[in-house]
């Protein structure tokens, strides 16, 4: 497989306060981790910063122009109870965004096999007209919109992972058969939306663990509930919303996972990418607050990436 990996030091520069889990450190354990001779292959690309009006293919562009307007020349400002913005923020969200695209772009054109886009503020938590929860701008969203609109992709599979359901990603599809949302995570946790009547038209797949459940849980939860429904949605492309906070040593959530859970998960969409959308995975870095725990599980993610 031909692997893609995007990245920009820039999103180093989007700064939150002291003790806040979604810090540059973050990136910084991934590039670590990706500097193993496991990775010389990987084709490292920098994440382009995205035109704004990019975000319009999710987003109202009240929304966009709320967000520019907080923006602050200096300091912090604080966009939600746990969602900042520094001066940097503005071009570090678009960076993720351009990163998503230049990465959808990449799996159409036959460049790549997949990609991974490691860049921060995640995305998943962000509504039509809403920021929350660390993100500012949906970019698996827009990714999704963007392989519709230039690459005529029919149908768009999102699968999420991330311990936190991500509310942004079905609120923003919750009427639209076309995009298919899966996903695990924790219930009762933040943001408190993922329960399993939630199914939108249809194309909604939510599969709720519970504290303290394990890999046998979480393994048996995408065998019966999302690798089936995936299978069915005949996606033209499959975008995996990466939060490896499932992780057991995450401090943010209770679920057990463990960097194989998240090799033998990739390799499961890969099966299913194979058969229906010519291989082409795009996988965004959403949450992940232990950096041990996350650099190991992205480090399997993307070595099954590269595999197959």
């Amino acid at each position: 497989m031909t692997t893609f990996y995007y990245s920009n030091p820039i999103c180093l520069e989007h700064v939150v306060p002291a003790g806040h889990p979604e810090r540059p450190d973050r990136l910084r354990a991934l590039e670590a981790v990706f500097e193993h001779e496991h990775f010389a292959s990987l084709e490292r690309h920098t994440a382009p910063e995205a035109p704004a009006e990019s975000v319009l293919l999710a987003h109202p562009e009240s929304h966009l122009e709320r967000i520019r307007a907080a923006i602050p020349e200096s300091g912090m400002a604080q966009i939600d109870a746990d969602t900042v913005a520094g001066p940097r923020a503005m071009e570090s969200a678009l960076i993720s965004v351009g990163g998503a695209m230049a990465a959808v772009d990449a799996v159409f054109a036959k460049e790549a096999d997949n990609a991974f886009v490691a860049t921060r503020p995640p995305g998943h938590h962000a509504e039509k007209d809403r920021s929350m929860g660390f993100c500012l701008f949906n970019q698996a969203a827009i990714a999704a919109r963007h392989a519709q609109r230039v690459h005529g992709a029919e149908r768009v599979a999102i699968v999420d992972w991330d311990v936190h359901h991500g509310n942004g990603t079905q609120d923003i599809f919750w009427d639209d058969d076309s995009v298919f949302y899966f996903s695990t995570h924790q219930i009762p946790l933040y943001p408190g939306t993922g329960a399993l009547g939630e199914i939108g038209k249809g194309n909604i797949f939510n599969a709720p663990l519970s504290a303290n459940d394990g890999s046998d849980h979480f393994r048996e939860a995408f065998r019966t509930r999302i690798l089936p429904a995936l299978e069915e949605a005949h996606a033209d492309l499959i975008i995996i919303s990466a939060g490896f906070d499932a992780h057991h040593r995450d401090p943010l959530a209770e679920i057990n996972l463990v960097a194989d859970d998240f090799d033998w998960a990739t390799g499961k969409v890969m099966e299913i990418a194979s058969r229906h959308a010519n291989d082409r995975v795009v996988s965004l870095l959403e949450g992940g607050y232990d950096l041990v725990g996350l650099a190991e599980s992205a480090a399997a993610h993307v070595m099954r990436l590269q595999k197959g």
